[in-house]
C-alpha cells in the first residue's frame, strides 16, 4: 500500500522543536493538514506561522487527559476528522538508576508511554472513520536495546515498543496501520531538556543525526506504510548485532561501564 499525503490530517505531538518540528516542516508543503501541539505555545505560533497550509495549534500537555480530549475534539471539528496520528513527544533523563529517583521514572514513564498510549487509545473512535488511517509512535534504539544509564528512558520506549506491536493485530480490525520508528542519536534540543545529566560517557550529539533526516524516514515509512524503520548507523549497527550476540554486547556494555568509574 501506499498513502498519499496529499490532503492528510495528521497529528503531531512534540511538534515544538527536534524531529516534530522538522517533520511539520516536511509534511506541510506536501499538503497534509497538520494540528501541532506541544507545551509551548511560542514556538508553537511560529512553526505554524511558517508553514503553508495554516497548521492548526493546540498547546497541550499530554500527561493532562482532559487536554489530550481537547486535542483530538478541536483538531477533528477544524479539519473534520483525523487521518494519523504520530506520537512523537517524549523526554528523557541520563544517570545511573541507582542514583536516581522515583519521581523521575514515574515522570519518564507518563511521558513516553502512559500518554501516548491514552492518546492512541482516544483517537481510535476518530481515526476509523479516517482515510487510510495510521498510528506512528516514535520509539528509540534504546527501545529495542536498553543502555545503561538511559534506563528509565529505555523503559518507557520498550513499553511503547511493545504495545505497538500488540495493537497493530487489535487495530487490524479498525483497517488503522500501527507504525514504529526507531531512530538512534539525534542531534536535536532534545538533550538540553534532561531530567538529569549525570552520566560519565562521552556523547557527541552534535555528530547524531540531523532531526530533517529523521523526518525524512518517517515521511518515507507513513507513505509506504512500512511497519518498522530502524533509522541511523548506529542503529542498525548495534540492533543486527544485539539479535545475533546480545551476551556479547552485554558483556561489551558492562566492561565499559567499569572503565568509566574506575578509581572515580
Amino acid at each position: 500500500m501506499t498513502r498519499n499525503l496529499q490532503g492528510r490530517r495528521i497529528l503531531i505531538t512534540g511538534a515544538s522543536s527536534g524531529i516534530g518540528k522538522a517533520l511539520a516542516q516536511q509534511l506541510a508543503p506536501l499538503g497534509a493538514k497538520l494540528t501541532l501541539a506541544a507545551r509551548s505555545e511560542d514556538k508553537l505560533t511560529a512553526l505554524a506561522s511558517s508553514l503553508p497550509g495554516s497548521p492548526l495549534v493546540v498547546p497541550t500537555d499530554i500527561t493532562q487527559e482532559d487536554q489530550r480530549r481537547r486535542l483530538l475534539e478541536r483538531s477533528s471539528e477544524h479539519f473534520g476528522g483525523l487521518d494519523a496520528l504520530v506520537n512523537n513527544a517524549g523526554i528523557a533523563s541520563w544517570a545511573h538508576f541507582a542514583d536516581s529517583t522515583e519521581e523521575i521514572l514515574r515522570r519518564i514513564m507518563e511521558v513516553n508511554f502512559f500518554a501516548p498510549a491514552e492518546l492512541l487509545r482516544s483517537a481510535i473512535p476518530f481515526l476509523v472513520n479516517g482515510n487510510q488511517p495510521a498510528v506512528v509512535n516514535v520509539a528509540s534504539m534504546c527501545g529495542r536495546r536498553a543502555m545503561p544509564a538511559w534506563s528509565e528512558y529505555s523503559a518507557s520506549k520498550y513499553a511503547l515498543c511493545g504495545l505497538t506491536e500488540a495493537l497493530r493485530g487489535e487495530l487490524a480490525r479498525f483497517d488503522i496501520d500501527i507504525l514504529l520508528i526507531v531512530p538512534g542519536l539525534t542531534s536535536s534540543e532534545f538533550s538540553q531538556h534532561f531530567l538529569r545529566s549525570e552520566g560519565r560517557a562521552q556523547i557527541e550529539y552534535d555528530k547524531g543525526m540531523k532531526p530533517e533526516s529523521v523526518a525524512a524516514a518517517i515521511v518515507n515509512a507513513l507513505r509506504k506504510n512500512k511497519t518498522e524503520t530502524w533509522i541511523g548507523g548506529d542503529t542498525q549497527w548495534m540492533l543486527r548485532v544485539n539479535r545475533w550476540l546480545p551476551r556479547l554486547v552485554d558483556y561489551l556494555l558492562a566492561r565499559r561501564v567499569r572503565k568509566l568509574y574506575e578509581a572515580k
